[in-house]
């Protein structure tokens, strides 16, 4: 869990200025100005946001960033919850308590009145082992009781005194719980809040967009959309020549090209190779770095590609493959692709591409070209290209 008061002034000693998980500053973080000034001033102007991208985009690192601008400039009180471990309201309940009871220690004022009502409700606390803050499980069976709680903990905010701000990762997850009514009642109370404003996150683009764009949906209409693509690729060059640099290292333009072009700029894919490359000793990085830095990659991954394999049916792992050497795919049912690479009938393809879209294998994305297909997992889509 990710406490924006505490995390910061207590960074861990950055060994690398490539970070592939976590916020370690806006020293390592890249761009992302233009995203940072739209939330800003949503959030100003008093607008929820819905933000998303692929996974792994940044979107999170996104919400830690503008989260620690926010705490510094002591705006407002900012909250972060993920809540895709849960299955349920009550899940949903514990993952919020658990975040006000991190942002507020009981040594504050708005603490010790938070601890003293959560006390009442005869929690389990328990710490975590990484970051040794507290983590709570409420004991509440009926959704009348997890609705109560979220409403008294959304209130506590509300009546704070200050601006409260609370990120929402993986919010469509929310349409999985079993209590039908969720959307719906989580609608009402939020918009019933007078100092408290909403980032809901995500990674399912589809559902999201079902969420907040279908007239047929309690949230519709409701929030600023904030789609997430690739960071610019001269700012992420920028970036990077700067802090090889800094570490006494080299990196020509022409080997930035080629690690911004081979990931497609997907930024945990670049984070990933950059990562290494500033830990493998080479003062001059040079093509053949690069390269064994994907084959050690590729070698590390290997036996999860190959399981993989063995889940999916024959067709589904031929169009797996075919996607994957095409990189992009617009059209394919067209007798064109599918004799290219043997896939059989175009019913079979269609029923093929069902399931690799449901097992989130590949991806469905828009550009000025029309819509296309693409292997989720970049590494996964590279290996596919060159070893299958």
């Amino acid at each position: 869990m990710y406490n924006a008061f505490c995390t910061f002034g207590h960074m861990a000693k950055v060994t690398t200025p490539f970070p592939v998980s976590g916020y370690l500053g806006p020293s390592y973080f890249c761009d992302r100005q233009e995203e940072t000034q739209e939330l800003l001033s949503a959030i100003s102007g008093g607008r929820n946001v819905t933000v998303f991208s692929l996974r792994r985009m940044g979107k999170t690192a996104l919400i830690r960033h503008f989260f620690h601008k926010l705490s510094s400039e002591k705006a407002c009180q900012t909250l972060y919850l993920d809540i895709m471990p849960t299955a349920d309201l009550k899940g949903f309940t514990n993952q919020l308590a658990t975040a006000l009871v991190q942002t507020f220690p009981e040594n504050t004022s708005l603490g010790k009145k938070m601890w003293q009502w959560i006390k009442g409700l005869r929690p389990q606390v328990s710490f975590d082992p990484f970051s040794g803050l507290p983590q709570l499980s409420l004991d509440m069976v009926r959704a009348e009781e997890q609705q109560a709680t979220i409403r008294s903990l959304f209130n506590f905010l509300d009546e704070s005194g200050k601006k409260s701000v609370i990120a929402i990762d993986e919010f469509q997850q929310i349409t999985r719980y079993p209590e039908t009514s969720t959307e719906a009642w989580l609608r009402s109370e939020i918009q019933s809040l007078k100092h408290v404003n909403f980032i809901f996150c995500g990674s399912q683009k589809h559902l999201l967009l079902e969420m907040f764009n279908s007239a047929k949906r309690p949230f519709y209409a409701s929030t600023q959309m904030l789609p997430i693509g690739a960071i610019d690729k001269d700012a992420y060059a920028r970036f990077i020549t700067h802090h090889f640099k800094k570490g006494g290292m080299t990196i020509d333009a022409a080997e930035i090209d080629y690690i911004l072009d081979w990931t497609r700029q997907h930024t945990f894919y670049v984070q990933s190779i950059c990562n290494r490359l500033y830990q493998s000793g080479s003062k001059k990085i040079v093509k053949d770095t690069i390269q064994s830095i994907i084959e050690k990659i590729f070698k590390e991954n290997e036996a999860v590609y190959f399981t993989f394999r063995e889940l999916l049916t024959g067709p589904q792992w031929a169009l797996l493959k075919a996607i994957a050497k095409e990189g992009r795919v617009f059209a394919p049912t067209a007798m064109g692709f599918i004799q290219q690479y043997d896939l059989g009938s175009p019913a079979t393809v269609k029923r093929s591409l069902e399931s690799l879209l449901d097992k989130e294998m590949i991806f469905r994305e828009n550009n000025s070209d029309g819509t296309f297909l693409q292997v989720y997992d970049l590494f996964l889509s590279r290996w596919l290209e060159y070893k299958q």
